[in-house]
């Protein structure tokens, strides 16, 4: 596509794209979506994403943080949201006001939350969260007999409402590992703990991307996919995206700032980390680390420049990276430049730049940086 004028670079989101992944989740599952649009929709951009995923069939939408959920009702969502993760000082009150459903995985948060709950005058939609076996967020099992019992008196008080149970997995890009199954019989056993303390019949979702595409006996009520909404695979134990039946929705682009004919043995870009072998042409391309490019990137990334697959020739820079053409290339100033995309015509995808820069996908994707535009196409819903 024509560059955005005046644009280093740029990420086409294709909205068509979420919206079919979604749709793939929930048949793959059997259940209900609740879309993750958390870090600004994985990069992808939390509005219109969100809105895309809606379109596909999310009954629900998932924020790590208040604010997110927040934006999302200031955009004019007004359907289910879950936002779980509150740091000191997070806007709960705005969260009750607003109607966004919290997550408390211990006593302490249950307190605050209650307290939020009777400053608006407001029942406030609470997840109870259950440490099933990732030892991060949640209630521990020595913890969870007491938050369940504070939750359910909260309850009868009318200070909260219980609405679901849930947990995650610590082995989301291998469904089939023991450790899985292990967690969801703790799971199991929180929840059964739950009705026994008077929990009435309330939703479960403990699913991410991988067990909700590829383990369906897992799905419960709610599965929560993030990085597969975007079209990608969490790892090979899953599968391939296309074998999935994801579309990868971004595209990261950029275009050819300068060309420039150099002889052998010259040094390129800092510390001269890559030394021409021969004569040859260098093509500059101006995206670099503050817009998202991993540093470790230097002299592996892949790129694909004017239709020719090549990679990083030297040390990724703040704002540029440089690419060794060779002396027969064709490419001109103003060429197309996809630094990731769906793998089609022989573009790296961001599953290559993740094995390039010793890193998973999720981080390749979540940090593209502020500066790098956000065009969106596929939008044929409006």
């Amino acid at each position: 596509m024509t560059a955005p004028q005046g644009v280093a670079a740029w990420a086409e989101v294709d909205l068509a794209a979420i919206r079919s992944n979604t749709a793939t989740l929930r048949n793959a599952s059997g259940v209900d979506v609740m879309a993750v649009v958390k870090a600004d929709a994985y990069g992808h951009g939390l509005i219109a994403s969100a809105r895309a995923a809606r379109e596909g069939g999310a009954t629900w939408l998932g924020t790590a943080f208040v604010n997110e959920a927040l934006a999302l009702r200031a955009a004019g969502d007004e359907g289910l949201l879950l936002a779980w993760l509150h740091p000191q000082g997070a806007d709960l009150s705005g969260a009750v006001s607003a109607n966004i459903d919290v997550s408390v995985s211990s006593v302490q948060l249950l307190g605050q939350v209650i307290d939020a709950a009777r400053a608006v005058g407001r029942v406030t939609r609470v997840h109870l969260k259950a440490d099933s076996g990732l030892s991060r967020g949640g209630a521990s099992s020595s913890e969870w007999d007491e938050l369940v019992a504070l939750a359910v008196r909260a309850q009868r008080s009318g200070a909260i409402e219980i609405v679901a149970l849930w947990s995650h997995v610590a082995f989301g890009d291998e469904p089939f590992h023991p450790a899985v199954d292990a967690q969801a019989g703790a799971f199991d056993r929180a929840c059964s703990a739950a009705a026994s303390a008077g929990v009435g019949d309330v939703l479960r979702h403990f699913s991410s991307s991988g067990p909700a595409l590829r383990r369906p006996d897992l799905a419960f009520d709610i599965v929560r996919p993030g990085l597969a909404v975007y079209g990608l695979s969490p790892g090979a134990a899953v599968g391939e995206a296309s074998e999935l039946g994801l579309r990868p929705a971004m595209t990261l682009r950029s275009t050819v700032a300068q060309v420039k004919s150099v002889e052998a043995g010259v040094g390129v870009s800092y510390s001269y980390r890559y030394t021409t072998a021969q004569a040859t042409r260098l093509a500059l391309i101006p995206i670099g680390y503050a817009d998202g490019i991993p540093r470790a990137a230097t002299n592996q990334g892949p790129l694909l420049v004017g239709g020719q697959r090549t990679q990083i020739a030297g040390t990724v820079c703040m704002d540029q990276v440089v690419v060794d053409l060779g002396l027969q290339s064709s490419v001109s100033v103003g060429d197309e430049v996809v630094v990731f995309g769906d793998g089609i015509d022989g573009a790296p995808t961001a599953a290559d730049w993740a094995h390039a820069s010793g890193t998973i996908v999720y981080e390749i994707i979540t940090r593209i940086g502020p500066r790098v535009a956000r065009v969106y196409v596929g939008d044929d819903q409006k």
